[in-house]
């Protein structure tokens, strides 16, 4: 079946099932806006075909998807033309997967992150084998997380999503399984047979309870209560402060803290911002928030400064402006949430 995906990602119909494959496992399939535009024409197709029970999507390679183009947003941005239409583009396909009336089964089997998250976790059923990893890792190059990290973070228990989003830190699937993240762990080796069975039965939750291999959490208990006890305070301030004062005997606290430190100060007042605000917000309100952040993010200096000191000048450190979480300013930060009059995020 031909949605416009070219060689960048597949779909088939396979029995009951609508099949996506990633195909760009040299760019650790990372999302384009090609691809964006041909899933969610496929969406639409087999939203309305009786003959699609679920729909899967999976990916070819080590990895589920690393994230965004961001080599390719960093340059048009440098050029003055910032891919201002990709991103709204993204995030309409983050808020249709959501609400997406058919089971939505990811399959993950390696590194998801960013955009991948995007395209991935906002469906029904997220699927992950033990060679899965996830991460947000935005704050770390001057970015926030987005494609939908203010509607899915603040869900999860003991603050852990908060703990996500502003360390930018990985998790393997037993972290992701009781935290919410995945909906169901398997066997890699399984992967496979339970996308025969889907193709077969088209009823996501059946073949999936045959299917099912329950994973230990990874996090030890002491550093999930030291998470819940840090980064739910009621400003990110109280979560640093929360931190140093524990730092001096709780080795965690003390690595949790140097990585914070190590991130842009205006990404991380952002993203504790965002994140705060979409536990009470819907998933499209969320993707229309983080529209504006992304206009504003694409405008700014962190992120083309993380892009180079991370991509292209590889290892080096990047300079952040402001440089401390003291220089920045709450006028600053509520520049990022305010309304783009004419250019909202229409849905």
């Amino acid at each position: 079946m031909d949605f416009g995906g070219g060689d960048e990602i597949r779909f088939e119909r396979l029995g009951r099932a609508g099949v996506v494959t990633l195909t760009r496992p040299k760019a650790l399939n990372a999302v384009t806006h090609n691809m964006v535009r041909a899933l969610a024409r496929a969406l639409d197709a087999w939203e309305h075909d009786q003959g699609v029970g679920v729909v899967v999507i999976k990916a070819e390679g080590r990895a589920f998807s690393a994230g965004g183009d961001i080599l390719h947003i960093y340059e048009a941005g440098r050029a003055g033309q910032p891919p201002i239409d990709f991103f709204a583009d993204e995030y309409r396909l983050n808020a249709r997967i959501a609400r997406f009336k058919k089971p939505y089964v990811a399959l993950i089997d390696g590194i998801v992150m960013g955009g991948g998250v995007g395209i991935s976790f906002h469906g029904s059923h997220r699927v992950l084998t033990e060679n899965a990893q996830f991460a947000m890792p935005e704050v770390g190059i001057g970015f926030f997380p987005d494609v939908g990290a203010s509607h899915l973070l603040p869900d999860l228990g003991g603050s852990f999503g908060m703990y996500l989003g502003l360390t930018g830190n990985r998790i393997r699937h037993g972290d992701a399984l009781w935290s919410g993240l995945a909906t169901h762990t398997i066997k890699a080796e399984d992967q496979a047979g339970l996308l025969d069975e889907l193709t077969t039965s088209g009823d996501a939750d059946a073949e999936l309870r045959d299917f099912f291999v329950p994973a230990k959490r990874e996090t030890e208990r002491q550093d999930l209560e030291a998470i819940a006890h840090h980064f739910s305070r009621s400003s990110l301030d109280g979560i640093i402060d929360s931190l140093e004062r524990a730092g001096a005997e709780d080795a965690f606290s003390a690595k949790t803290l140097a990585t914070l430190k190590t991130r842009s100060p205006t990404s991380l007042n952002v993203a504790w911002r965002q994140i705060s605000a979409g536990s009470t917000l819907s998933m499209d309100e969320c993707m229309k928030m983080e529209f504006r952040i992304l206009n504003r993010m694409l405008a700014g200096h962190d992120f083309y400064e993380g892009i180079r000191a991370a991509i292209i000048d590889k290892g080096s450190k990047p300079e952040w402006r402001p440089a401390s979480l003291d220089d920045v300013s709450a006028a600053d930060i509520d520049a990022y949430f305010a309304s783009l009059g004419d250019r909202e995020l229409v849905l």
